[in-house]
């Protein structure tokens, strides 16, 4: 199979598990309210009525419905952005708006999985290469969940968390393949966790939780595990930064951001992540070319 073939197979899984990411992050949100009423805990009734009509309270036996009017979707209505652009953005059966969330993730984890496999850093030539490219495209999966709920609700949940930390834990493994010694590799890896998940964990405490949440320490965890090289979760570090900043000045110059609104940090961490492991290594090369250069 030549190389533009399965990129287009690739577009066309990530589709569908684009699709089923925004499934994921409606149910998620249902079961979250639904447990935090349970414990007592305040929840507004335009967040209730925002998922009213899911009604399991499992994520793998709960069938897709509109959130508008409840209607159980049947297979031609959950087509990947051709049923969106059938319906005009707007639900069969009531007419309503659909939203634009869907489609993008769509289109987002689709593009994702053609540019991770165009732009991959390693060669695939063996079975543990070809492992890591499916095990970083499964994570960015889990990823583009997280960063949806973070930008809606400011929360990243554990269930989806833990299930990354597994995987990005199972990534850094296969690095150690083929080593005569693990043990720098092991180092590095340990490193690029303190780079990120550390010095979180610290702006965390030093902050009595104010700046940053625990939820940002548990994602540094599972983006240093997945980068597995201290350089480039420094690196991921810096952009996910400088990406906040080009996006939130221009908001608080404009005055659509206030001073000392709340921030979330975790899609900032991801543009960081997939910039740093998908261009890292020529980001690394250029501006050590740069900087050597120019002494």
């Amino acid at each position: 199979m030549s190389m533009l073939s399965f990129a287009l197979v690739l577009g066309f899984l990530g589709l569908f598990f684009g699709s089923f990411a925004g499934a994921m992050v409606w149910r998620l949100r249902a079961l979250q309210l639904r447990e935090d009423r349970g414990a007592g805990e305040p929840v507004t009734k335009a967040e209730s009525t925002q998922v009213r009509h899911i009604k399991r309270t499992k994520l793998t036996d709960d069938r897709s419905v509109c959130l508008k009017c409840g209607h159980r979707l049947a297979w031609f209505d959950l087509i990947p952005i051709i049923s969106w652009l059938q319906l005009g953005g707007k639900c069969r059966y009531c007419h309503k708006a659909i939203g634009w969330t869907e489609p993008l993730l769509e289109l987002s984890v689709s593009t994702f999985f053609v540019v991770s496999y165009i732009f991959w850093p390693y060669p695939l030539d063996s079975t543990i290469a070809i492992l890591q490219l499916a095990l970083w495209m499964v994570a960015g999966v889990g990823l583009a969940i997280l960063f949806v709920y973070d930008s809606k609700w400011f929360l990243l949940p554990d269930r989806v968390m833990f299930v990354l930390v597994g995987l990005a834990a199972l990534f850094s493994l296969t690095t150690l393949d083929g080593l005569e010694n693990p043990l720098p590799q092991l180092m590095n890896i340990g490193m690029a966790v303190i780079v990120l998940s550390g010095l979180y964990y610290l702006i965390y405490v030093f902050s009595r939780h104010q700046w940053v949440g625990f939820g940002d320490v548990k994602l540094g965890l599972v983006l240093a595990l997945l980068l597995a090289d201290w350089r480039l979760a420094l690196l991921a570090l810096f952009l996910a930064n400088l990406v906040g900043t080009l996006v939130m000045l221009p908001m608080m110059l404009s005055g659509k951001l206030k001073r000392g609104a709340h921030v979330p940090f975790g899609p900032f961490l991801i543009a960081g992540w997939l910039l740093s492991g998908l261009f890292g290594a020529q980001i690394i090369d250029w501006y050590l070319l740069f900087t050597l250069g120019s002494t």
